[in-house]
C-alpha cells in the first residue's frame, strides 16, 4: 500500500501532546487551568510542531481520580470553561493544523454521576442494570488495579443489600457493557464531542471496558470495539480510536482486530517503552531489540503510539521481578519514588540525573522509531516530578512557562493553585519555556528540531523496520525502509564514545548517505557498509538517497 494511496490516515505521522487542561494555562487567575487559556497556548504547540492535542478528562467531576471519575459524560467542568471554550480551542487548533482527541472514559462512572445515584437507591432504578450487581462476590474475584489501595473489587451497597462492582476505585463503579443501552450511551457519547468537532479518541483501560461482568455471557467481547469503529467511521471519516492496551503483543493484535483491523487504529507500546528504560538501565540496547523485533504486523492503517513518559505511573509490570528491580535501583532507589510494587513516580530528566545527552539520546529514539511519537506536556522542556505530591499525581504539576511566582501558569498565591511546582532543580526558576524559547541550545529546540526532521522523514511513520546489527556492544541500529525512501538511525547507550560499522545493503554501495542533523555525509562501501563515530550517549540519523527522492536533508 502506498502513501499517497493512505494519505488521509493523519495518526500514522502525527506527533501527538497530551496534557491536562487543568494544569496548562490558567487565564482567570483562579489557580486551575482552564480553556481560555489553553487557547492562548495553541500558537505555541503549533511552533513545537505538535499536530494531535490529546486532552486528557475535562468532564465534571468530583475529582477524586484527577478527572477520570467522570459525572456527566457530554458536559465540561465548569472550573475549566463552558462548550463555547471547547469549540474555541477546537476551531484554533484546526486552524493552526493540529487535530484534538479526547479522553474516552466509559468504563466506569463517578459514584456521584445521576446514573449510579438512582442505580443504588432501589433494584428497580432504570438505570440498575447501568451497573454490575452481585447478592454475593464471586468466590475468586479479580485482584485490585491498585494494589494497597482498594482490598476488593466489589463494594456493598446497604440501602440495596447487593454489591457493585468496581475494577478501579470503590468511588468508580464499573458499568455494564453488556447492556445495549450502556453500549447506545457510549456511542451518543462518541457522536456528540464528534458534532463538536473532535478528531478522536484515546480510550482508557481498553481491555477492562470490552471483558464482560463476572457470570455475563457476551459472546465476542471485541464486538464492542468493532461496534465503536464502524460508527466512529460513519460519524467522521477521518476520525481515529487511540487505546490503552498493557497486553502481551500477540493480545494487543486483538485489539486492532487482527491482521484485517477494524478496531483500534492506535495503541500505546507499552512493551518496548518498559524494555527501553531497562535497556537503559543496563547501558544495552538488547532488551529494547528484542521488544521491537517481537512486534507483530499490523494492519494498514493501524500503528504505535511510542511514548516515553505517561500521565500515569511509569509502569514495569510486563517485566519480570528480577528486570523490575534493576531499574527500580537504577531510576527509583527510593521506596517513595514507586507505587503499586510496579511503578515509578518520576519523570525522564531527574531518572536520568540531568544529563543532558542520555535525555536527547531517549527523544531521539522516540522520534526515530518507528510509530506514532506521544508527548506528556512539559517533556519538551524537561520538567521534573514533585515527590511532595502523593502518587502519579507528581508528574502531573503545573506547566512551567516562566521563572515568575506561578510559572506563568497562573496568577493565584500559591496555596490556590490546582498542585504545587517542584521546589528543587526543576523548579520553574530553573526549568521553563520562555528560557528556554530562544536558545538554540536548549532541550525545547532539540525537541523542535527532532520533531521537524521526524515531519519530514515519512518512513518513521510508515517504513518496515530491520534491526542491523553493528560490530561494537552498546549501539542500537535499525532501518526503516517505506517507498518514499529510506533511513539508518545510530543510538549509543554507553557513556563512552565509539566507532561502528554496519552492512546496510549491497544495493547501497557507493551511495552517500544525508545526516539529518547536520551538514554531513557518511560514504558506503563497495561491500554495502558504512562506518560511523557516536559520542558517549550520541545518535546519528542517516538518509539512504534512492532515485526520485526530491527531500531536503
Amino acid at each position: 500500500m502506498k502513501i499517497t494511496d493512505t494519505s488521509d490516515l493523519w495518526w500514522k505521522s502525527a506527533v501527538i501532546y497530551c496534557l491536562d487542561v487543568e494544569t496548562y494555562m490558567d487565564a482567570d487567575g483562579d489557580g486551575i487551568g482552564d480553556f481560555t487559556g489553553l487557547a492562548r497556548r495553541i500558537d505555541y504547540l503549533a511552533d513545537l510542531g505538535v499536530t494531535c492535542l490529546w486532552l486528557m478528562p475535562f468532564y465534571p467531576t468530583p475529582d477524586r481520580d484527577d478527572g477520570y471519575d467522570i459525572t456527566d459524560f457530554y458536559g465540561v467542568d465548569r472550573r475549566l470553561g463552558s462548550h463555547g471554550d471547547v469549540v474555541e480551542v477546537l476551531r484554533t487548533a484546526r486552524d493552526r493544523g493540529m487535530r484534538v482527541i479526547v479522553d474516552l472514559v466509559v468504563n466506569h462512572t463517578s459514584d456521584k454521576h445521576p446514573w449510579f445515584v438512582s442505580a443504588k437507591r432501589s433494584r428497580t432504578s432504570r438505570y440498575r442494570d447501568f451497573y454490575v450487581w452481585r447478592d454475593e462476590p464471586p468466590a475468586h474475584p479479580q485482584p485490585t488495579v491498585f494494589p494497597g489501595e482498594e482490598a476488593s473489587v466489589w463494594e456493598h451497597e446497604p440501602r440495596t443489600d447487593q454489591y457493585f462492582q468496581h475494577v478501579f476505585y470503590k468511588h468508580q463503579p464499573d458499568l455494564n457493557v453488556a447492556n445495549p443501552r450502556v453500549r447506545d450511551e457510549i456511542a451518543k457519547t462518541m457522536g456528540f464531542w464528534l458534532a463538536l468537532g473532535v478528531s478522536g479518541f484515546r480510550i482508557d483501560a481498553v481491555p477492562f471496558l470490552i471483558e464482560p461482568p463476572d457470570g455475563v455471557e457476551l459472546g465476542d467481547p471485541h464486538e464492542l470495539l468493532r461496534d465503536l469503529k464502524r460508527f466512529l467511521q460513519r460519524r467522521s471519516g477521518e476520525a481515529a480510536l487511540l487505546g490503552e492496551v498493557n497486553l502481551p503483543f500477540r493480545q494487543q493484535l486483538q485489539f486492532f482486530g487482527g491482521p484485517r483491523g477494524g478496531e483500534l487504529d492506535l495503541q500505546f507500546d507499552f512493551l518496548s517503552m518498559q524494555a527501553l528504560y531497562l535497556s537503559l538501565a543496563r547501558s544495552d540496547p538488547a532488551p529494547l531489540v528484542k521488544s521491537l523485533q517481537a512486534r507483530p504486523a499490523l494492519p494498514p492503517e493501524a500503528g504505535w503510539a511510542n511514548f516515553v513518559r505517561n500521565h500515569d505511573e511509569l509502569t514495569l509490570d510486563k517485566l519480570s521481578e528480577r528486570e523490575r528491580e534493576e531499574v527500580f535501583t537504577a531510576f527509583a532507589p527510593d521506596e517513595g519514588q514507586r507505587v503499586y510494587g510496579r511503578g515509578i513516580t518520576r519523570r525522564l530528566p531527574p531518572m536520568l540525573a540531568g544529563d543532558p545527552r542520555r535525555i536527547r539520546m531517549v527523544y531521539s529514539l522516540l522520534f526515530s522509531l518507528p510509530g506514532t511519537p506521544v508527548l506528556f506536556y512539559g517533556e519538551e522542556i524537561g520538567m521534573g516530578e514533585n515527590p511532595d505530591v502523593h502518587g502519579r499525581g507528581s508528574v502531573r504539576t503545573p506547566m512551567q512557562w516562566t521563572d515568575a511566582a506561578g510559572a506563568g501558569f497562573s496568577d493565584a498565591p500559591p496555596r490556590r493553585l490546582v498542585a504545587p511546582f517542584p521546589a528543587d532543580g526543576y523548579a520553574p526558576a530553573h526549568v521553563n519555556v520562555q528560557q528556554q524559547r530562544n536558545d538554540p541550545d536548549s532541550l525545547l529546540d532539540f525537541i523542535r528540531r527532532m520533531i521537524s526532521r521526524s515531519r519530514t522523514s515519512a518512513e518513521i511513520g510508515w517504513g518496515e523496520l530491520e534491526i542491523l546489527s553493528p560490530d561494537t556492544d552498546g549501539v542500537l541500529v535499525h532501518s526503516l525502509t517505506s517507498d518514499v525512501g529510506r533511513m539508518v538511525a545510530f543510538h549509543n547507550f554507553t557513556d563512552v564514545p565509539v566507532r561502528t560499522r554496519v552492512a546496510i545493503g549491497t544495493d547501497s554501495a557507493g551511495a552517500e548517505l544525508l545526516d539529518l542533523h547536520g551538514p554531513d555525509t557518511v560514504p558506503v562501501d563497495g561491500r554495502g557498509r558504512i562506518s560511523v563515530e557516536l559520542a558517549p550517549y550520541g545518535f546519528r540519523w542517516l538518509r539512504i538517497p534512492s532515485p526520485g527522492d526530491s527531500r531536503i536533508a
